[in-house]
């Protein structure tokens, strides 16, 4: 098969499509893989990595797909590059869709292209085995751009997450008990912040609760607490996604307003359209904004910036299924595994992904 690898062209994204270590593999069975020049100088792989691998370099990102039956990406294709994508190709990155401008997703339609997200590739328990990953850094991450946000020199209220001893800790308040939410738990508690965590799910309630052996204060996400618990907060966390679909709007531009000033939301369900009415999204350039007094955090490839760690963990995950496709086909690679059928967001003109449907119609 022939695979290409552009290299990517978002603003402030370094992370790349395949690993020198997977394009090996594939180029001892034969397959020719095209990589773009530099597409991986920002993981840390350079151009003679590829070719000792067995790439064969291409220099501009329109021959990477243009030779490409199989092209891998990270970020959903630009405008330009959706032009680029021709009816025998599939596509993979995360894709988002749901979240995409209509113009998009209509020419993806149009061109018969095959769009596997890898955010909905999904096993039969629940799990995005290819989103984790990329989830568990989003919820590192978050914990050391909070504390930085916090500060004066950055706008913020001049708080030291931990506090110190006579002095209190930053108040964090996380929407959502899934990968991010739980490890963005994690660090914000190791850094000795006050952690509340709201879900729906009281079986997730339990697990968290067990997990951090009740140092997270867990309550379950309903209007009042919500409302509650974002009024007072030093620093929130939107970390709410519905797999394959848009994430609700829990908070709402009043309850914006009724927070403390120079407070801090941190929308990282922004990839899916932001569970918060303020949410509009920002670059790793110019991450900030304030709405209502507030200061807004809502980069969607947060994880862009940490390349290196990015790309190998996603890779790890994504590698059975881009060698299943690779190796057997589409058709056969999608038979043999109902994950990789269900992260198939649009293919042969037609919208399989239920949550794309739902926003699509409703953009109508």
């Amino acid at each position: 098969m022939d695979i290409g690898v552009p290299r990517e062209r978002r603003a402030s994204e370094y992370r790349v499509g395949i690993t020198p270590a997977n394009v090996q593999i594939l180029h001892d069975e034969g397959h020719r893989i095209y990589v773009e020049q530099g597409a991986g100088v920002g993981s840390g792989y350079s151009d003679e990595d590829y070719r000792r691998a067995g790439a064969i370099l291409v220099y501009a990102t329109e021959e990477a797909f243009a030779r490409a039956e199989l092209v891998l990406k990270v970020a959903r294709p630009t405008p330009e590059e959706t032009i680029w994508l021709r009816s025998d190709q599939v596509v993979c990155g995360f894709l988002y869709l749901p979240a995409a401008r209509k113009s998009r997703v209509q020419h993806f339609l149009n061109n018969h292209v095959t769009a596997i997200g890898y955010e909905t590739i999904q096993e039969d328990d629940g799990s995005l085995p290819v989103l984790q990953p990329i989830s568990e850094i989003t919820g590192r991450m978050c914990a050391q751009v909070a504390a930085r946000l916090l500060e004066n020199t950055s706008g913020g209220k001049g708080i030291l997450l931990g506090g110190v001893p006579g002095v209190a800790p930053a108040e964090v308040v996380i929407l959502g008990g899934g990968m991010v939410g739980v490890n963005a738990a994690r660090v914000f508690l190791g850094l000795g912040a006050n952690v509340y965590l709201l879900d729906q799910d009281i079986k997730r309630l339990h697990f968290i609760d067990n997990l951090f052996m009740g140092r997270v204060v867990t309550l379950m996400s309903n209007p009042l607490n919500v409302d509650k618990m974002v009024r007072f907060a030093d620093v929130v966390v939107g970390a709410i996604q519905v797999p394959g679909a848009r994430s609700p709007i829990l908070i709402s531009r009043e309850l914006v307003r009724s927070m403390k000033r120079r407070s801090i939301i941190m929308d990282v369900a922004v990839t899916t359209g932001g569970c918060v009415e303020t949410t509009r999204p920002t670059t790793h350039t110019s991450p900030t904004y304030i709405e209502e007094g507030i200061i807004h955090y809502c980069v969607p490839n947060m994880t862009g910036i940490v390349a290196r760690t990015a790309t190998h963990a996603f890779n790890n995950a994504a590698w059975p299924y881009i060698h299943s496709i690779a190796s057997e086909g589409l058709d056969a690679a999608i038979e043999k595994s109902p994950s990789l059928a269900r992260g198939v967001n649009i293919r042969a003109g037609k919208i399989l992904l239920p949550g794309l449907t739902a926003a699509y119609s409703m953009s109508s």
